[in-house]
């Protein structure tokens, strides 16, 4: 008799709610999945200082060649050292760079290679490994979803050249520790070779250029901050440069923008969004968190992506999201939504960065409700929520959106509508927007440049929401239920009785209901009714119908009739 799948059903009786909700995902993890969503030993011994990051792409073969070099420090006990480049890409050599270069040998194992470092590394002592590589780097098929590097051309016939590798991986086209835990404290330095007719593009500061006899030119891009690895950027193209000032929170932030000399009339109209984009999220999540590196709008060939403070954009200069309006209300054409959501992860993403992919809704619900506040700032309150409701129509509920810790894998593209959905009814039941967005400012001011998972997140929010959101985080996080309000107005309509259904057991998100005589607080209770007694002026203009605007939840109510004798 085989005992383990008898095995396997008890041990789910002892898993917690957020695992059991994930149970819908039957995706059969390798070890490949480990290796790369893991704090593997060969991970954990040691801390990222600094890439030195070399390359020369060959734009007509479509090849890449390169040197990487990586400043770490030893934090334990030395083992091998995992280093990740995707294959088809091959390392040629390691080095270890002391008092002399010393080569390291490695075995590959897919996309991993296991390095035998030295024998006289100690604990607390810097090193310096260098990777030499070359190969055929895993071209785009739809990026920014399925990146890579796309090798186009623009409508010119001149190269258009950009990587894109969220999720996918920076391992894709350089060496690197690909995992989001760990970001290189002293930042990256970027040297791109390209023929000199072009300009390469990435993170940070133009800090060189130098020109080669071949014809040929390396930029060399300083990012002074911690940055996460896929936002590491190469863009290639026959950009010219426009350049500005915004006078922020931190005193004058440059603004750069890079785009292709035929589109240079619409950038000038459409990056006029920046300022009031700056100006808005300043306001709500705080200091732009790059004010060293500057702030660069960067011309693609795909849609975009949120490369730190180097932006990448291409929707055809036009607002919207490639001129539609996702959340089909009227007001996502008042913006550009690339401009907004991409910048809005110079915040959520960028600065405040998740410690698994598992937990992306970080980025992208926070980035996501950047959208809704931004309205806001345009066209009113109002507009902002209205905005935020008819997003939910992208909300699929097909699964949980936390994904499975430790295996490089995400959850539910709800990622985006439905955590907005849940940080706007957060906001809604606090009732307080100045708090809200202290709380916004807190967090960008807490962790600033720091590494988070998601008990980090809500513990901060339950302090300043005054009650705890662990059972909202549960609900809407690791279930696909929707929670229902359901209601009994007695048939005078003075008596109300109300419960949330539908829910998980400890779901507690009071409720802010607009009478004439003010606001009313209800605090529903999972399956169990409620009673209260409302006076005249309550019960004259009770909205509970239009909770649904504010909070992602159903409502189920009836009034009783009144049935009269004879």
């Amino acid at each position: 008799m085989n005992k383990k799948p008898l095995l396997k059903m008890c041990l789910l009786l002892f898993l917690p709610l957020s695992i059991l909700a994930q149970k819908a995902n039957t995706t059969l993890f390798t070890k490949a999945d480990t290796l790369r969503g893991a704090i593997t030993p060969e991970r954990a011994w040691w801390n990222l200082l600094h890439y030195d990051i070399q390359v020369r792409p060959n734009l007509v073969e479509k090849t890449i060649q390169g040197a990487v070099s990586i400043r770490f420090k030893v934090l334990a006990k030395p083992k091998r050292m995992q280093i990740d480049l995707q294959q088809p890409l091959v390392i040629d050599s390691i080095l270890y760079i002391g008092k002399t270069k010393q080569p390291l040998s490695f075995t590959r194992e897919g996309n991993v290679a296991m390095v035998n470092m030295p024998n006289n590394l100690i604990v607390n002592m810097e090193g310096l490994v260098q990777v030499y590589y070359q190969g055929v780097p895993r071209a785009a098929i739809r990026a920014p979803w399925d990146g890579g590097i796309s090798w186009t051309k623009d409508e010119l016939g001149n190269p258009f050249v950009a990587t894109s590798c969220q999720g996918l991986g920076a391992s894709v086209w350089w060496p690197c520790k690909d995992h989001q835990y760990d970001e290189p404290e002293n930042g990256v330095t970027i040297s791109v070779r390209v023929p000199d007719t072009l300009m390469n593009v990435s993170n940070g500061r133009l800090i060189n250029t130098v020109q080669h006899d071949d014809a040929t030119k390396s930029w060399i891009w300083q990012v002074n901050e911690p940055i996460n690895n896929y936002s590491v950027s190469m863009n290639i193209g026959k950009y010219i440069h426009m350049h500005d000032e915004y006078n922020g929170e931190a005193g004058k932030l440059s603004l750069d923008y890079y785009v292709l000399p035929q589109n240079k009339l619409g950038a000038e109209r459409q990056f006029a969004q920046v300022k009031p984009m700056l100006e808005c999220f300043e306001y709500w999540f705080g200091k732009y968190p790059f004010y060293k590196d500057g702030f660069k709008l960067v011309e693609v060939p795909y849609l975009g992506m949120e490369h730190q403070s180097n932006v990448a954009y291409g929707n055809k200069y036009m607002n919207g999201y490639l001129g539609r309006d996702l959340s089909g209300t009227g007001w996502g054409l008042k913006w550009d939504f690339i401009i907004v959501h991409e910048s809005g992860h110079e915040w959520f993403g960028n600065n405040i960065t998740s410690k698994d992919i598992a937990d992306m809704w970080i980025h992208e619900g926070f980035t996501n409700y950047s959208e809704t506040l931004f309205t806001q700032w345009l066209s009113g309150k109002e507009a902002g929520s209205a905005y935020n409701k008819g997003a939910r129509k992208n909300i699929k509920n097909d699964k949980p959106i936390l994904g499975i810790y430790n295996v490089h894998n995400t959850g539910s593209g709800d990622m985006y509508p439905k955590a907005s959905a849940m940080l706007h009814s957060i906001r809604m039941s606090m009732n307080n927007d100045e708090k809200f967005r202290q709380l916004l400012r807190h967090l960008n001011k807490k962790f600033y440049h720091q590494i988070v998972t998601t008990p980090m997140i809500e513990k901060e929010i339950s302090l300043y929401a005054g009650y705890s959101v662990k059972g909202i985080f549960a609900q809407y996080l690791t279930t696909t239920l929707v929670p229902s309000f359901d209601y009994k107005l007695s048939a005078d309509g003075r008596t109300l009785s109300y419960r949330y259904s539908n829910a998980v057991n400890n779901f507690e998100m009071p409720l802010q209901v607009k009478t004439t005589n003010g606001v009313l607080v209800l605090k529903p209770k999972v399956k169990t009714w409620q009673t209260l007694r409302l006076t005249p002026s309550q019960a004259a203009n009770l909205q509970l119908e239009r909770l649904e605007n504010y909070f992602y939840i159903n409502i189920n109510g009836r009034k009783e009739v009144q049935i009269k004798m004879n």
